[in-house]
């Protein structure tokens, strides 16, 4: 299809605003689903995404529609996630369009990741089209939606269009929009094909399935094509579109969006945001996407020791098809070999850890989350730590400075002070507070990003019954009194079990991981202790008692010296058992401590 006839676009939101049910909606009213066909999230092929009701990868699919002008278009959508986690999904599909559906609820409003979203457009001079979406809800307020439209994001409040994904209202309207207002794609300028890479996954028979967004010239399949990144070449052997099945199609023009298969054997070969061009006569790259730094370092090992060649090689299908995933492998005495994995933050990992042990059936266990801390030494040097056991001696550290994120929360009025007392508990210094309209304030804080790893995002929701969101950014590095906190069984310290956390919180954490071990270890024929120490200091302590054998069951009266003669003789013996002996802590234990 001619440049002209191309409309390349995606739909932003924050997270449930209805992104999904309307891409099902356009899906339905352009013809691509037959009646048949159609089911609720329609796009979101994972179980994990149905379960949720979140979306965890970008999907494309191609849409011909006629407009009102009789003429027929084709329309490429990606419909993208909004949680937070999966930002670099969004950039990366931003990427590839020359517009955006910006849809808001009307009910809750323009929320935290509605402006971070915008912002992302924004950057790559996206056409941006605002939905008001969700106005047959009964509680749902436009009037303030189209406020909000104008005061936080600058956008004029008549250009909004009124829908509702689920009852099918303005669903017409959209499109007429897509059509009028968002550019069609226009060539380079470069002698030869120019296709961006935005995504990809791994198909059991074709080998590596590569997203691609031609920016000029045709891709079709017999061709010799290079990619400029890894400078390897290869023969097309398939190219298509999506509708949502993938379907061949003869070639990809300038401006349309589809799938490119070829003789790429393993994941590695290919990296996002690079260019395929002509191998016999190439063009300038396509400026690809900033490289995405992990923000969450988890350790994650198979249960089985069998497995781990088995895990090495999922974790690279898992890593094509999820490209802000890194890993690299490590060993630990406790649990054997396995892998150092970086993540976006804690529901990506949560995400990453369901599939894997869900599409490829493995039995894994990972360790408590940690961040990159940097390590000035006593010499001038600095290293970059994600795992506490590589941390150097207490003599040889000048500071440790600790990464910090500018957190942005939207929280109704009336749970300010709660709020507040929250972001002081995480160790938060509050920057500033905006009134974005009558009922709903925006804060700005700078929180350490360790401390608002597990809980925060949930504590949030609780404090402010669900009206609450947030979003953050990576803000550089301070320092900060951190201490490693070493948890000995039997004085013998157990690494998988250390981490790296502030002194003032050291000990309840460390009271708290002593107390749960002392449940899950089985007791052994000696008293075992499990402290929790910094450095030389013990900060907390429990005890699993010892088996007792009665051994004065044989004394019947007689004289005490006789019983007390008995328990002296088994008192030694515990004593030399205790010297010789090692506890073994089982794999269940682990699994508990670090569930908790």
């Amino acid at each position: 299809m001619d440049a002209a006839h191309i409309r390349n676009f995606s739909i932003i939101a924050h997270v449930d605003h209805g992104k999904t049910t309307l891409s099902d909606r356009l899906l339905h009213r352009t013809g691509t689903i037959a009646d048949r066909q159609m089911q609720d999230q329609l796009l979101d092929s994972m179980d994990l995404e149905r379960e949720r009701g979140i979306t965890i990868k970008a999907h494309p699919v191609t849409m011909m529609y006629r407009a009102r002008n009789g003429e027929t278009y084709e329309l490429n959508l990606i419909d993208t996630p909004g949680h937070v986690d999966f930002a670099y999904e969004v950039s990366r599909s931003l990427n590839a369009c020359e517009g955006a559906l910006l849809v808001i609820d009307a009910a809750q409003g323009v929320e935290a990741q509605t402006v971070a979203n915008m912002h992302l457009a924004t950057k790559q001079n996206l056409t941006l089209i605002p939905v008001i979406n969700k106005i047959d809800l009964p509680h749902a307020n436009i009037a303030q939606a189209k406020q909000q439209l104008e005061d936080i994001l600058a956008i004029p409040a008549e250009t909004a269009i009124l829908a509702s994904a689920k009852e099918g209202i303005g669903i017409e309207e959209i499109l007429e929009a897509i059509v009028a207002r968002i550019p069609p794609p226009k060539p380079t300028g470069q002698p030869s094909l120019q296709a961006l890479c935005f995504d990809s996954y791994y198909d059991t028979y074709k080998g590596v399935v590569t997203h691609v967004r031609v920016f000029n010239g045709q891709l079709r399949a017999g061709m010799q094509v290079k990619l400029l990144h890894s400078g390897r070449t290869y023969e097309v052997k398939e190219v298509g579109s999506f509708n949502p099945k993938p379907y061949v199609r003869e070639k990809l023009d300038t401006g349309e969006t589809g799938y490119v298969t070829a003789n790429i054997k393993t994941p590695k070969e290919v990296k996002m945001g690079d260019t395929f061009t002509d191998a016999r006569n190439p063009s300038a790259a396509l400026p690809g996407f900033q490289e995405i730094h992990p923000m969450v370092f988890s350790g994650i090992y198979p249960i089985n020791t069998a497995d781990y060649e088995h895990l090495k090689v999922n974790l690279a299908k898992l890593q094509l098809n999820d490209s802000a995933f890194v890993y690299q492998s490590e060993s630990s005495v406790a649990l054997g070999f396995g892998f150092r994995c970086g993540f976006l933050g804690l529901l990506h990992m949560e995400i990453v850890q369901e599939r894997l042990r869900r599409e490829y059936d493995m039995d894994i266990i990972a360790t408590y989350p940690s961040v990159v801390y940097r390590v000035r030494l006593t010499n001038g040097e600095v290293k970059e730590i994600d795992n506490p056991a590589f941390l150097p001696e207490v003599t040889f550290i000048s500071e440790i400075e600790e990464p910090i994120v500018r957190s942005f929360i939207i929280c109704p009025n009336e749970h300010i002070g709660d709020m507040m007392a929250l972001i002081s508990e995480k160790r938060g210094v509050l920057d500033h507070t905006e009134t974005l309209d009558p009922r709903r304030v925006m804060m700005t804080c700078v929180v350490p990003l360790n401390e608002i790893l597990i809980d925060f995002h949930d504590r949030i929701k609780s404090i402010t019954r669900g009206f609450g969101s947030m979003d953050y950014e990576h803000a550089g590095y301070r320092a900060s009194d951190m201490v490693k906190l070493d948890l000995l069984v039997n004085t013998e310290p157990v690494d998988a079990f250390s981490c790296i956390v502030h002194r003032d919180k050291a000990e309840g954490r460390g009271r708290a991981l002593a107390a749960k071990l002392k449940e899950v270890i089985p007791r052994q024929q000696f008293a075992v202790a499990i402290q929790a120490a910094i450095g030389g200091k013990i900060i907390a302590r429990e005890t699993v008692s010892a088996f007792r054998k009665d051994v004065t069951a044989k004394c019947y009266g007689g004289d005490i010296s006789r019983k007390r003669k008995l328990l002296e003789k088994q008192k030694e013996g515990k004593k030399r058992m205790k010297t010789v002996g090692s506890v073994n802590i089982p794999q269940e234990a682990f699994i508990e401590v670090l569930k908790a």
